[in-house]
Parts: structure tokens; sequence; C-alpha cells
């Protein structure tokens, strides 16, 4: 079970820390924040950086405090914190809400393959879903973050040579600054504005730092120290990247300015790829836009699973052997990988994937992960502080955001959305902290703030899981930069540069290779 959930408790933190990055990162980064790109142009690239701040402000303050907990999973804290009753009912709301944010990952990486291979996006959800249930179901943690460091190693490459190539394709830097459109390169833009930008820093810390799915990552490493390089390794990341992301939907506006429908600019990242890149880049591109998407709902899946048979399952029969949970586990893995599909096909029908990923983010994403946050620095929330905060909270946002305006007819914008989703769960958990008096005692100790944390139990050191799971991003890393360097000789273009890419990538499949020698 440890194993299967955890990693054997002692991931390597630069494992961690990329598949953190890779989790949270998806093909809805090329759709959802590309269609942003080639409509807004630079807004794209600071509504990203805000996710770089909140990255910060965890690296500094919850990151270690996950690890120094020495608990499993999220659900397990919330147990121990408050009782059985509160994580049940904690468990349910979080699986609900899972099937919407990964059925919002499923979806755009299907509209990406739909518009590349002319196939019906219904097909693609269920052939894509399958796969990624069969090799989570099958390998579990380990599963999950081999294809997040294989597919930050693919992806990076692929987006860097598309970049000189798209230049390419507008006629250089000086084409594209003279073509953008005037008020191309804000920073804010619209209904982006510096109170959305803010509410959606704010958000991402509360939805980073306290998603059960990304909690794993701080607590499946071997020390609060290596936690906190995990949050720092995701914020250099989110530093570095945004921009060499959003660049080639913003060269496209240039090159094509017709799009119109919200439909067709989600595709615009992809019409620039298959523009510039040769023919089996493009392929290889696609592919990796498969792992990112397959990372981040493998993620909330093994998450899912791991809540439903360590928290839930494992209470009603404490007597079942590993065997049986890891039986359980497979098997709700398989279940819930199906309802993700079935989510995904429905997200036209909800308005748009723009529509959904920041209407889900607005209604539940403080409300849900902000009551436990703060109860790891306050003992002045209760059960029934934090159930309130959630449930309420929920409730009256979507009143606000999905009801009342169809009611009544008007519209709430997008930056009014993220700033109620912030401001409403803080202002009740203000209330029960500093304007209600009732003082509460717990048998739980509240982690501290050294460096100290109790293990995990059945905590490994690094062993065969961790030297296995290497070994097999190496030797996969290797294969497909040979793949690269082959392509280097076919391609009618930017033969070099895939030369390049693909030679590096040997070359770290060989540090990899040296650092389990090393490290054994």
């Amino acid at each position: 079970m440890n194993n299967f959930f955890a990693g054997g408790g002692n991931v390597p933190w630069w494992i961690s820390g990329l598949s953190l990055f890779m989790s949270f990162f998806s093909a809805g980064t090329f759709v959802v924040w590309g269609s942003i790109a080639y409509e807004q142009g630079f807004v794209a690239v600071g509504i990203q950086c805000m996710m770089a701040l909140a990255g910060i402000l965890i690296y500094l303050t919850v990151a270690k405090k996950w690890k120094q907990t020495g608990v499993l999973t999220a659900a397990e804290y919330v147990t121990r914190r408050f009782d059985l009753k509160t994580q049940k009912l904690y468990s349910y709301l979080f699986i609900a809400v899972s099937f919407f944010t990964a059925g919002s990952f499923l979806y755009p990486v299907a509209k990406i393959v739909s518009v590349s291979s002319d196939l019906p996006i219904q097909l693609i959800i269920l052939f894509l879903g399958i796969t990624i249930i069969l090799y989570t179901a099958v390998g579990g943690f380990w599963a999950v973050l081999a294809t997040d460091v294989l597919q930050f190693i693919v992806l990076t490459a692929a987006v860097f040579i598309v970049i000189p190539l798209a230049f390419d394709e507008v006629g250089g830097l000086g084409k594209f600054l003279d073509g953008a459109p005037e008020d191309f390169f804000q920073v804010f833009s619209g209904e982006f504005s510096p109170g959305f930008m803010l509410a959606f820093m704010i958000y991402n810390f509360f939805f980073i730092g306290g998603n059960w799915a990304y909690v794993q990552r701080y607590t499946s490493v071997g020390s609060p120290k290596a936690a906190s390089k995990v949050a720092l390794l995701f914020t250099i990341l989110y530093i570095v990247f945004p921009l060499i992301w959003m660049l080639p939907p913003m060269i496209f506006r240039v090159i094509n300015p017709d799009l119109a429908m919200s439909s067709e600019m989600e595709g615009a990242y992809l019409m620039m790829c298959k523009q510039a890149l040769p023919a089996g880049m493009l392929g290889l591109m696609i592919a990796a836009m498969v792992f990112a998407t397959a990372s981040s709902v493998n993620t909330t899946l093994n998450m899912m699973a791991a809540v439903t048979t360590n928290d839930l399952y494992r209470a009603m029969k404490p007597n079942s052997s590993e065997k049986q949970l890891i039986y359980i586990a497979r098997w709700v893995t398989v279940l819930f990988g199906i309802g993700i599909m079935l989510i995904a096909m429905m997200v036209p029908y909800f308005g748009g994937i723009v529509n959904v990923v920041l209407k889900v983010a607005a209604i539940t994403g403080v409300p849900l992960f902000a009551p436990i946050l703060w109860s790891l620095y306050s003992s002045r929330q209760n059960s029934r502080s934090v159930l309130t905060t959630s449930i309420v909270s929920i409730i009256l946002l979507a009143l606000a955001i999905l009801i009342l305006p169809s009611v009544l007819n008007y519209e709430v914008g997008r930056s009014m959305e993220m700033i109620l989703g912030v401001v409403v769960p803080i202002l009740i958990l203000s209330y029960f902290e500093w304007g209600h008096n009732s003082q509460y005692t717990s048998h739980y100790s509240l982690p501290k703030s050294d460096d100290s944390a109790p293990p995990i139990e059945g905590a490994l050191a690094m062993g065969e899981d961790t030297a296995y799971g290497i070994k097999v991003i190496s030797i996969a890393t290797s294969v497909i930069g040979a793949i690269m360097c082959l392509l280097s000789f076919t391609a009618t273009k930017g033969n070099m540069m895939l030369l390049g890419a693909g030679l590096i990538m040997i070359l770290l499949a060989g540090f990899g290779l040296s650092y389990i020698k090393r490290k054994k």
C-alpha cells in the first residue's frame, strides 16, 4: 500500500518536484491558456506567473508542514486532526470534485488529437481513458512518477524546437512584433484584471498546497527539507516556462488572425505546430501532450483510489490484507476512470473547456482545500468549522456563479468569480478563527516548524521500486532520444535541433543510470 500510493515514502525530491509540475500542468495549458494567448496575448503568461508566486508561498510555508505530519494521504491527516466522520465527508467531496477536474484534464488532449487526426473526440476520449486507467491501475504511484518525468523531458524538447520554427514561419521576431495587435503585450486585459490575478494567485496557493493529489508529492519524499525543495523546483519551472509555452499560439495570431470561435481558438497551439514542425516531430509533440494530460489524470485517479482504499474501505474493513487492499485499489481506479471519461465527453455541453476550468476552480478550489491548510497552523479550527466553511462556501458560490445569473439574467465576470471564490471561504474561516469563541482542544499535535518529521509507516530507503522507476525513465528517455536522432535525418526542417535534442536526451539517460549506481 505504501509503495502503491506513496512510492515507498522516500521518493527523490527532484522526481517528486517534476511530477508536481507536470501533474499541475497538462495539455489544458496548450488548449485553455493557449486559447487565451491567441486571443489576448501576453495576459496568458501573466496568469501562469501567478502559479509561480503561489509556489513561492508554498515553498516558504506548507510544503514542509505536510511532511511533518507523517501521513500517507491528506485524508489520513483529516482523520488524525479531526475525526473519521469529517474525513469521510471530505473524501466524498474531494472525489466528487475530482471527477470534474480530471475530466477537464482529459478533454483538452482529446481535442488536440481529434484536431490532428480528424477522428471523433468521443472515440479519442475512450481510447486515451482506457490507456490511462490500465497503467495507473497496474503501476500505482511510480507509474505516475515515471510518466511525469519522462513526458517533462519529451515535451520540453518539443516546445523548444517549435519556437524557432514558428518564428521562421512568421518571418522573424520583428515581423511578429509588428504584426501583433496593439494591446497584445499587456499583462492585464479585459476580464483578466489585477483583481483576477491576485485572486488567482491566492486560489493557486490553496489548490497546489492543499489539493490531496498534490499533497502526495510533499509527503512521499524523505524529509521536510526535501518537501520544500519539491515546491521550490515547481516555482522555478513556472517562472521559466509560461512564456515559452505561450509563444506559439501568440505567433499564430499574427500568421492567421481569423480564428473567431472559441472552439477554433482552443486549437491554435496545435495549428501552429502543424504548420511549423516536421511530420515526425509533430507526432512526437502530440504524444508528449498525451503524456502531459495522462499525468494530470493519473495523478488525480491514483489519489482518488488512495482515498477510497486507504481511508474509506480500510476504515470499514480494518483487517483487510495488503493483497485485498491492492485488489480494491485497482478496481476503484477502473471505475473512477470510467466516470472521468463520461465527464470529459460532457465538457462541450458545459460551455467549453475554458468555462469549465475557471468556474470549477472558483466554486470548489479554495472552499475545499483552504480549511484543511488553515488547520495545519491553527488549533481553533474544528470539524464543525472546516466542514461549515467548505459546504456553505460551495453552496453560496454555486448560487452566485451558476444558478442566480441564469435566473436573474445577468453574468458574473471572470474577475468577480475568482474574487468571490477566494473571499467567501476566507471570511468564514476568519470568523471561526477570531470572531467565534470556540477554542478547540485536539489530541492531535500540530506539526513542528523545524525539519523533523515522524516517519511514514513502511517508508523505505532507495530500494528496488525507486531504482526500477529511475531505470524505466532513463531507458525510455534514451529510446526517445534515439528516435529524435533518426527523425533528424528524415525531417525537412529543424534537422540540427532534432539531432541536438536527441543527443541531450541520451546523455540525460546516462546520468539517470549512473545516479542509480551511486545511490546503491
